[in-house]
């Protein structure tokens, strides 16, 4: 067997479990998603704005105490303002579909 092959076959088992960990990631994400969804729905009743500062700062602080690596503190950081964006950006538009609905 080629080296090429033997690298194959050697990365397949990691190459399926990222592959499994991705689509629980996926599942998560959008679970965490609902939940900012039900969120933004309170926020409109109370007149509150989508976007909470001290919040996002709660969660960024929370997931880098948390993080234990390999990732770096700062990836975490990066990941989850993203993941926060997102959220946000799926509160507006549910926020908006809520008043015209």
């Amino acid at each position: 067997m080629s080296d090429t092959n033997s690298a194959q076959q050697e990365m397949l088992p990691w190459r399926c479990r990222i592959d499994e960990i991705d689509l629980e990631l996926v599942k998560l994400f959008n679970e965490r998603t609902q939940c900012a969804i039900e969120i933004g729905h309170i926020k409109k009743r109370y007149d509150l704005e989508i976007y909470s500062p001290a919040r996002e700062a709660q969660v960024i602080g929370n997931v880098t105490n948390a993080n234990t690596g390999p990732l770096d503190a700062e990836a975490i950081r990066r990941l989850f303002e993203r993941v926060i964006d997102e959220a946000r950006r799926i509160e507006r538009i549910h926020s908006t579909e809520e008043n015209s609905g």
